[in-house]
């Protein structure tokens, strides 16, 4: 009760900041970014594009991948009119496909500049089944596998960049609360989601075990991070409840008026873009790595997104998912991964 009644009046908690802080506020104090080289995916619309015009604003360089390029350049327009002087890269990328995130990579990497921010921002909630070209769920492939593979290959980059400039890194992931919805096993169950017949398809459960994933890759990267004695930090954030064009494909009569009736609950685009734009750039956060955040201030998770032995086990998994010349067939009945490794993966 008292969370919610803090919530709804903005009620700053001990960052000093809450639910009505803007992403303009929280960077008041974060100094120049005029250093700063980020890649933001999703900020084309909604939060990500918010996002990328406070951190603009703040003098960043920002690198926007995008499956529209035209979506892209006209983002990169809306900003540069604001800040002229912005330097923005347009690149690019489909994180449903795994060798678009290695090309997206590859490509970034031939020019040669820094990475000090990644914010893995993109997200799909798909309301009809589909698998993506990889034999995976299609929201989970782009909520969460692209992006695991993403910061997986840019995470060399960005150690490089901390230890030449002594600027840590961070990475961003952002989650939602509605990972909380997701109980039993995560592997059984994209096991189960990721075949091509699939009669009972429920799309919330498949977005919630996406985000749920997006936590769990946040805890087991920190850990790694650290063993790494790497100067990177990885957390997680829930924007909050906000209508953005995650909802597209769901548009009609009954979104809108569950929209309609929570309108109290409902942050604007800014409101929502404020946890994102306080974990990647305030100086409070120097040092502070596998932490959940919401409204700006540090949150507990669930059980199941606190379980090592589940974020351990997710990991693994995913290795082997985004492995080339690998194809995974879950066994939902066996909650194990098969797996057809092909020779080109030894040549």
């Amino acid at each position: 009760m008292f969370e919610s009644l803090k919530y709804l009046t903005g009620s700053a908690g001990a960052s000093g900041y809450g639910s009505k802080s803007t992403g303009e506020q929280v960077t008041e104090n974060c100094g120049d970014l005029h250093s700063i080289t980020a890649i933001i995916t999703g900020a084309t619309s909604g939060i990500g594009a918010e996002t990328a015009r406070v951190l603009a604003k703040r003098g960043a360089r920002l690198v926007l991948p995008a499956r529209s390029l035209k979506a892209a350049e006209d983002a990169k327009a809306r900003i540069i009119s604001e800040n002229p002087d912005t330097e923005i890269i347009v690149m690019g990328l489909d994180l449903s496909s795994l060798n678009s995130v290695r090309n997206f990579v590859s490509e970034f990497e031939s020019f040669d500049l820094p990475l000090n921010l990644l914010i893995n921002n993109a997200g799909k909630f798909a309301h009809e089944h589909a698998i993506s070209e990889d034999g995976i769920e299609m929201t989970f492939a782009t909520n969460y596998l692209g992006h695991f593979l993403l910061t997986k290959l840019l995470l060399k980059k960005m150690i490089e960049t901390a230890k030449t400039t002594g600027i840590q890194g961070r990475i961003v992931n952002v989650s939602s609360s509605i990972y909380n919805w997701f109980s039993g096993d995560p592997i059984r169950y994209l096991g189960q989601i990721s075949r091509n017949k699939l009669r009972d398809f429920d799309p919330t459960r498949a977005y919630a075990l996406s985000k749920l994933a997006n936590v769990l890759h946040t805890k087991e990267l920190a850990q790694r991070l650290k063993q790494m004695e790497a100067n990177v930090t990885v957390n997680c954030v829930h924007p909050g409840v906000v209508r953005t064009r995650l909802t597209r494909e769901r548009e009609g009569i009954v979104t809108d008026m569950a929209f309609f009736l929570t309108s109290k609950l409902l942050k604007t685009i800014p409101q929502a873009a404020a946890t994102t734009c306080y974990v990647a750039t305030h100086p409070r956060l120097v040092n502070v790595t596998g932490k959940y955040f919401s409204d700006c201030n540090e949150a507990s998770t669930s059980k199941l997104g606190s379980n090592s032995t589940e974020a351990a086990r997710l990991w693994t998994a995913s290795e082997i998912m985004v492995s080339r010349g690998s194809k995974a067939v879950f066994d939902p009945l066996t909650s194990t991964l098969d797996y057809d490794i092909s020779i080109k993966q030894f040549k």
